[in-house]
């Protein structure tokens, strides 16, 4: 009888942490993003750097690679072609720029919009976790991943 004290016991002890320690555990906090107003200035700072032209290009180079090692057909190729789409990664350069005030974007537009040199190396293409994410994603495009399914 004692023994089943004790088990019953531990039982209940075990219940009582597991339960404490599933509720200890947090999710990771969403990522930063900007101000409404600011989306707005990096939706312009985008298209003064032509970032919607790199992005394409550099999908469309990831999949024409992988069309040719797997050896597709042109109808798949084409069907994932048409799977690339901007607002998909949108966030993550939203992210980026997360940190920046309303001044500091501005001043940034200004710069690209002005000088055609930072339209071909600016810092989109050079932030390593944009280009990171940017690889990550353009090589889950070429895998099929954003197809629409039937």
């Amino acid at each position: 009888m004692k023994n089943l004290k004790k088990q019953s016991f531990f039982v209940l002890l075990i219940c009582l942490l597991s339960t404490y320690v599933g509720f200890s555990q947090q999710g990771s906090p969403p990522p930063a993003m900007p101000t409404q107003q600011n989306k707005i200035i990096i939706d312009k700072i985008i298209e003064a750097t032509k970032y919607k032209t790199y992005f394409v290009d550099y999908c469309l180079a990831k999949i024409n690679e992988t069309a040719v090692e797997e050896k597709w057909n042109e109808q798949k190729n084409i069907e994932i072609i048409e799977s690339i789409n901007f607002k998909n990664f949108r966030d993550a350069i939203y992210n980026m720029f997360a940190l920046y005030d309303e001044i500091e974007l501005e001043t940034l537009l200004t710069a690209y919009k002005s000088d055609t040199a930072y339209q071909t190396k600016n810092a989109i293409t050079t932030n390593k976790v944009v280009m990171n994410n940017l690889n990550i994603y353009a090589k889950d495009v070429a895998k099929g991943k954003y197809l629409l399914k039937n």
